[in-house]
Formats: structure tokens, C-alpha cells, sequence
């Protein structure tokens, strides 16, 4: 009986991580999805869940859960289109791997071991969503949140979280030095993003700041800081670059994604702005450009969400939520973009540098008032009207 089944599992996994995936049909123009997700729990290693000796696992059951599988940083390394994954345990504990593909929309599949990831004397309960930075000081950075439980909640509360920066770099993404958490004095941090370039002679960071765990409060927004060391990371001030606005899909609070990418007409960003709805938060993505010449200066940001949940993407452990903390340009400036589904899965979707420009460019901003909006289709339907006629 365990022969059989481990010979199914084998095989039905093997068809998990050959499959070849395929674009969808007509895009928006912008970007393209594709039709499977890259990366779920049925693509992780049978090794790790499952004790394939026959004598002490009789009936060939799952000894260790993997409940999820996202929010993956993202870097081309020798010639790989890599992610570093969260992977969530039945146990809710997160951790990270490694995953490769040949070609960056199909075929991943996870190194031989999860990450090992040192810990500082203040251990982490729980780690998550990764950024990674090749930054021009030679080394690749990976900035995450770790989770620990708050010592001053009150008795009883085993709920009430504290979360910062952990920070840890590479040069070879299997041996990874733990640096000490960053220190801030803007109450706790979420989505914390290292710049890829010195700003100044210092190290850039994109903070999201808030007074709780989970509720914003008084804070919010994505913000920048700056460190003279990331052997002794510490933001002393915080500018809020990008703020939260009434009734739009960054209402609630916003973070930003991976790294951003530079261009010749500035830095190009992607975040995730989060709304309340009836139905629950609502998580989607969203694309602003800073300048060149002074990074905290936004020059444009297209109105409305660039990337929405759709379909089953909207179905999942968190559900109606789009979140991405990886995207990869190419050498031949074809962009990957490494989205999660609903705190379940991994999606890539593809765009060009140039497309990706154009939109941030040239879509129209949000006006923040519905007859503004009105103005915006109005004057496209004046100029469409001219080039038809």
C-alpha cells in the first residue's frame, strides 16, 4: 500500500512542476497573466512533508503540512529566474525557500532545504514576506518582518503581535548573514523595502509605519529613511513619501512591493494599497514612479489599482487580496512579476520596461472626486473622437 501511494504522490507532484504554463487570452495591454499559479503547496517537495520510510510511516501519511505557499521575493541569479517563497505551515509558522525556474513562468521547483535563517538574541516566532535588494555595495539583502509576540499585552491576550525589519544579506543565496533588526523610531514596521543604490552615501529604506500590528492608526503611508550602516540599521526620521487618501484603493494603508526598478525617466515602483469593503479588506496593486535626482519626490501615479484579484485569485486563506514583493527585469527589459493570490498561491505575469513606463507616465491620476473622473473619460472620448472622424 505505501509503495503504491508514494509512487502517486511521486508522479502527481512531477506533474505539478512540469506543467507548462500558458499566457491568458487578450490583456489589458499593460500585462499579461498566465493561466496556473507557479507555485503552490503541491509543489513542495515531498521530503518535506512526508516520511517516505515504509517501516516507520506504514500508511505513507503526511507528517509535516504545508497550508500555503507565497509573497515571494524575486532576483535573476546565474541565469535563474529565482524566488524566495513564504511558506506557511498547517502549524501557521512561515519560513522561507528557495525556488528556480528556467525560463521564470513555469517549471519552479524548491532547492533541497528551506532557508536557515539565523536568528539574533531576540528570536523570531514568525518570519514573512521577504524583499530582495542586489544593492551596489556587493551584497544581496533580504529585508522581512518578524513576528513576536507583544510582552506588554495584557494577561491573557495570546493575540497582540509586535513586528519590525529583520534584516539578513548574501552573496550566494544559501549562506545568509542575520544583521540586526532595524531600529526605528515610528512605532512598528511592516513592508520594509532596501533601495538598490546608495542615496547620498547612505542606505535607503522604504518603511511603512504604523502605532499596531495590524491597525495603522495615526500612521501609515509609505515612507523613506536613511541608514549609515546596515551593520547598525537605524532610521532616525521617516518622510512619508506616498500617504494614504480618502476613498481611494490606498484609503486604509499602503506598503511597498519589491525593490524598485530604475529607468530613464525615474525609479519605478509597485506597491499594494488596502480599502475596506463590506466584504472585508481589500488588497490590490499599484504602480508611481519617483525621480531620478531626489528619491523621495513622486513624479507620477497612475489613478485606480494596476493589478486586481480575479477569479479564483480572489478565493483563498485571505481572501480578495493581490500582494507582490518580487518583480525581475531582464536583460532584454521583459519584467516578471511575481504576484500572490489570497495569502494561498504564487502567479507571474509579464509586461515590458517600456509598457510598464508608458502606463505610470501616461494613465491618467486619480482626481480623488467622481466628477473628476467623469472629466478624465470625457476628454479620452473628445480625443478619440477627432482621430476617428
Amino acid at each position: 500500500m505505501s509503495k503504491k501511494r508514494l509512487i502517486a504522490l511521486k508522479n502527481a507532484h512531477n506533474k505539478t512542476i512540469t506543467q507548462k504554463n500558458q499566457k491568458e487570452g487578450l490583456s489589458n495591454g499593460i500585462y499579461e497573466r498566465y493561466q496556473n499559479p507557479i507555485l503552490t503547496p503541491s509543489h513542495v517537495p515531498l521530503e518535506w512533508k512526508y516520511d517516505l520510510d515504509s517501516s516507520s510511516n506504514k500508511f505513507m501519511m503526511q507528517r509535516i503540512g504545508v497550508n500555503a505557499v507565497f509573497n515571494a521575493g524575486a532576483i535573476k541569479w546565474n541565469d535563474k529566474y529565482i524566488v524566495v517563497a513564504r511558506v506557511e505551515g498547517w502549524d501557521r509558522k512561515s519560513f522561507f525557500a528557495v525556488a528556480e525556474s528556467p525560463n521564470g513562468v513555469d517549471n519552479f521547483t524548491f532547492w533541497k532545504n528551506p532557508i536557515t535563517l539565523p536568528q539574533t538574541e531576540n528570536p523570531d516566532v514568525n518570519v514573512y514576506d521577504m524583499r530582495l535588494t542586489q544593492h551596489e555595495d556587493g551584497w544581496i539583502y533580504g529585508v522581512f518582518c518578524t513576528e513576536r509576540k507583544d510582552p506588554n499585552a495584557p494577561e491573557g491576550d495570546t493575540s497582540t503581535a509586535i513586528s519590525g525589519a529583520g534584516i539578513v544579506r548574501t552573496k550566494n543565496l544559501v549562506d545568509w548573514e542575520r544583521l540586526p533588526d532595524l531600529i526605528s523610531n515610528a512605532g512598528q514596521q511592516r513592508n520594509v523595502v532596501l533601495h538598490p543604490e546608495f542615496v547620498g552615501g547612505k542606505y535607503a529604506i522604504y518603511t511603512r509605519p504604523q502605532d499596531g500590528f495590524i491597525e495603522v492608526g495615526g500612521g501609515g503611508g509609505i515612507g523613506l529613511g536613511f541608514v549609515d550602516s546596515m551593520e547598525n540599521p537605524i532610521v532616525k526620521e521617516e518622510t512619508i513619501i506616498n500617504n494614504k487618501e480618502y476613498h481611494t484603493i490606498y484609503e486604509l494603508k499602503n506598503g511597498l512591493g519589491p525593490a524598485p526598478i530604475k529607468t530613464s525617466e525615474g525609479w519605478l515602483h509597485m506597491a499594494h494599497g488596502v480599502r475596506n469593503t463590506a466584504a472585508g479588506l481589500r488588497y490590490t496593486l499599484y504602480v508611481f514612479m519617483t525621480s531620478l535626482d531626489d528619491v523621495s519626490k513622486v513624479t507620477h501615479i497612475p489613478g485606480g489599482y494596476f493589478m486586481a484579484p480575479m477569479g479564483e485569485e480572489r478565493i483563498g486563506d485571505v481572501s480578495n487580496v493581490l500582494f507582490s514583493n518580487g518583480w525581475i527585469l531582464d536583460d532584454d527589459g521583459a519584467v516578471y512579476i511575481y504576484y500572490a493570490s489570497s495569502d494561498t498561491r504564487m502567479h507571474v505575469a509579464t509586461s515590458t520596461l517600456d509598457c510598464l513606463v508608458d502606463y505610470a507616465i501616461n494613465t491618467p491620476p486619480d482626481g480623488f472626486r467622481s466628477e473628476k473622473s467623469v472629466e478624465a473619460i470625457n476628454a479620452l472620448i473628445l480625443k478619440n473622437s477627432k482621430i476617428t472622424q
